[in-house]
């Protein structure tokens, strides 16, 4: 998107921010829509559930009976306003059963208006300010889902646009139904058994490299590429995606980008031959952990990670992963990786939670336990099903703070409306994978505009919301 956009996107997304906090039905403004973002290979505008989550269904009891219209007639209703979620269920509306109560998942527009439609859902990916349903109305609430990046939808990583909502699921922990662990299935998961070293030790010798580095999704604000190409300097790394390749995958079936992010036996296998995987995530944002980290621990490779800030407090122990971001330099980083892959007893250490009780983090293990939604979990509900529960629940509680108003309006006040804050996203500056800003070469395209955004931003996110700066092109 050029910077000449931002400014009326951003202006839009001001404009709306102040009906999201006062509940206000006048309408705003329409500012030019903003094109989709980049995203990895199996994003798109559509909500594809990674594999590990399995097929999207509607979570009901066994036994529970399918309910006529009548028996919906005052329920609240969420109206999903995003149609690439669908089909989430069969029809136009379904009765979902809640912990608090009953309400009626719908994708119908036609009832937006209605005075029993109480949330709006949008999907991250999918919104755009030019396009938001105004005016708003004052008795609806809007929900975001949206646990992907700022890469799918950056207009959210700003003050203006996460305040447009009341409530949020993303990856941050912060969020209201939060979705930090969204790629991890559980502690199996990561107990899987390494294969022997003797076997890697072989494949070595066979000419394969130390370290995979498996990306087809180029030239990201993450800078991973450029940092990846100056390891390559000082030890070898086999590259099979689309980015920095030179190698190729085994079958073109493997070879295929929507393959490389599932959970496919043969790519899983052949994976497993390398000792260290580059996991580099395409933004830096704190809980944001995606299959590029989970995967090589699943496979009992040693993920060096750059990604998200607060990595470390999700790790099974203190001891599990590299950090690139630990090292002053890619050849730094090459050193050590290659002191590791000549001595396995050091090496090894890093799979110590394989084994029966090494998994020490009690963080992670109650945020397992505790967490409402689950990945191919059969007792538990996804979290798109999750979601729609807590919304559900938060509307019916809703109602009920109104209805004692108005029973007691002398004793008891009128609801606050719940706003979304800009720790739900909670990224930081984005900042090169090495070096500096300024020594992002002027023919390299993508990380251009990386330094040119992050030259931005450092003026734009200190001054956008008391309306000093509206826009990148507005920046001296």
């Amino acid at each position: 998107m050029g910077v000449g956009r931002i400014g009326a996107v951003l202006t839009a997304l001001g404009m709306l921010s102040v009906c999201a906090a006062s509940g206000s039905g006048h309408v705003a403004k329409r500012e030019t829509g903003a094109e989709a973002e980049g995203a990895e290979p199996w994003d798109g505008a559509v909500f594809r559930p990674p594999s590990a989550l399995g097929a999207v269904g509607v979570a009901r009891n066994p036994g529970t009976r399918r309910p006529g219209r009548e028996e919906a007639v005052d329920l609240p209703v969420l109206l999903w306003w995003s149609p690439g979620l669908f089909p989430h269920f069969p029809g136009d509306s379904e009765r979902i059963e809640c912990a608090r109560g009953a309400c009626v998942a719908s994708r119908d527009r036609r009832v937006r208006g209605d005075s029993r439609t109480r949330a709006l859902l949008f999907y991250g990916t999918d919104f755009r300010a030019s396009e938001a349903p105004l005016p708003r109305l004052a008795h609806q609430s809007w929900a975001l889902l949206h646990e992907e990046s700022p890469l799918n939808n950056f207009l959210l990583s700003h003050g203006p646009g996460i305040r447009l909502f009341n409530l949020t699921a993303t990856f941050s922990r912060h969020s209201d139904y939060p979705l930090p662990l969204q790629w991890l299935p559980g502690t199996a998961y990561l107990r899987r058994a390494a294969p022997p070293l003797q076997q890697r030790a072989e494949w070595r010798r066979r000419g394969y490299a130390p370290l995979l580095y498996l990306q087809s999704h180029c030239d990201v604000p993450a800078d991973r590429d450029r940092y990846v190409r100056e390891l390559m300097r000082y030890i070898p790394v086999d590259s099979y995606g689309k980015c920095l390749q030179n190698r190729e995958l085994p079958t073109p079936r493997l070879q295929d980008t929507a393959t490389a992010t599932t959970e496919d036996p043969e790519l899983l296998a052949f994976l497993s031959r390398y000792k260290f995987h580059l996991a580099l995530e395409n933004a830096i944002c704190d809980d944001y952990m995606t299959e590029k980290l989970w995967r090589p621990m699943h496979l009992g490779a040693v993920p060096v990670y750059r990604g998200s800030p607060s990595v470390r407090d999700w790790m099974p122990n203190n001891h599990s992963i590299i950090i690139i971001d630990d090292f002053e330099s890619p050849q730094k980083l090459a050193e050590f990786i290659d002191f590791l892959d000549k001595n396995d007893e050091e090496y090894v250490k890093y799979l110590a939670y394989k084994q029966p009780g090494g998994i020490t983090n009690q963080f992670l293990l109650d945020s397992l336990k505790h967490r409402e939604w689950g990945v191919n979990d059969p007792l538990l509900p996804n979290y798109l099903n999750g979601f729609e529960c807590f919304v559900c629940d938060h509307e019916l509680a809703r109602l009920d703070a109104e209805k004692a108003h108005a029973a007691s309006p002398g004793d008891i006040p009128v609801p606050e409306p719940h706003i979304a804050q800009l720790s739900h996203m909670a990224c930081p500056m984005p900042t090169p994978g090495f070096g500096s800003v300024e020594e992002i070469p002027e023919n390299d395209r993508a990380l251009s505009l990386a330094r040119d955004h992050s030259i931005c931003l450092r003026f734009l996110w200190p001054h956008s919301e008391k309306g000093r700066i509206h826009s990148c092109a507005e920046v001296p």
